[in-house]
């Protein structure tokens, strides 16, 4: 008996010090439900701030490693929804790809060459298997690298040749933006290596093609749409 009070007397001092059930289960040899007897009366520990740091720490890689097996199997099965990836859906992913990131003729500024830019390779990979699909030789690309002039020019220059797989000296010359030092860019490091621009020569009616195909989108989805206000840029 004097053993068992002699453990609550402990229990209790430990408690006091700050010590989790589980430490004081542990360093008595005694079940956690019998600390939750012996102490639950006394107020619970505040922690300290290294035990704050770890409790958030833990918590932390916990939440990081629910969120990236999330992300996993959402990509995963997203990614499967695709399967089979027809023609079809390529000409309308080019399409679409090319209305958000293509040069487009204006009413105050005719220009209908296609001329696409873009710094994702893979976006990149994308739009030049579009080219192939809709019967653009690749002898009738050009390709030009646009980055800013502090970077790596000639890294990223061999990096997007590669690519694309035309020699470097085919490249049109690079466009350099000028550095700006107050200007907090984030695209910096060794893995920035600018835009890729891609022009289709003699593409004025590959153009026209594309218009078309976009409208056609726009028709198909219809009353879906919300009307475009007066006097907007359709």
């Amino acid at each position: 008996m004097k053993a068992k009070t002699d453990d609550q007397a402990r229990a209790r001092a430990l408690r006091l010090q700050g010590k989790t059930y589980d430490d004081i289960a542990r360093e008595l040899g005694v079940s956690k439900s019998s600390v939750s007897l012996w102490v639950r009366d006394l107020p619970r520990p505040r922690k300290s701030p290294a035990d704050l740091t770890r409790h958030m720490d833990m918590m932390r890689g916990v939440r990081n490693g629910n969120l990236e097996r999330t992300y996993a199997r959402n990509r995963k099965r997203s990614r499967g929804e695709i399967d089979p990836f027809t023609d079809r859906d390529l000409l309308i992913a080019g399409v679409a790809l090319y209305w958000a990131e293509g040069s487009k003729s204006k009413p105050w500024r005719a220009n209908k060459r296609v001329i696409f830019t873009n710094s994702d390779p893979n976006m990149v990979r994308v739009y030049l298997a579009w080219l192939r699909l809709v019967g653009v030789a690749p002898e009738d690309c050009g390709f030009r690298v646009s980055i800013h002039m502090s970077a790596d020019v000639t890294e990223a220059e061999r990096f997007w040749a590669q690519l694309v797989g035309v020699p470097v000296e085919t490249l049109y010359p690079p466009t350099l933006k000028r550095h700006t030092p107050k200007t907090n860019r984030q695209n910096t490091g060794d893995g920035y290596r600018g835009c890729l621009v891609v022009t289709v020569r003699r593409s004025s009616e590959l153009y026209e093609r594309i218009e078309g195909w976009w409208a056609g989108i726009v028709d198909g989805v219809g009353a879906q749409l919300p009307a475009i206000p007066p006097g907007s840029v359709g």
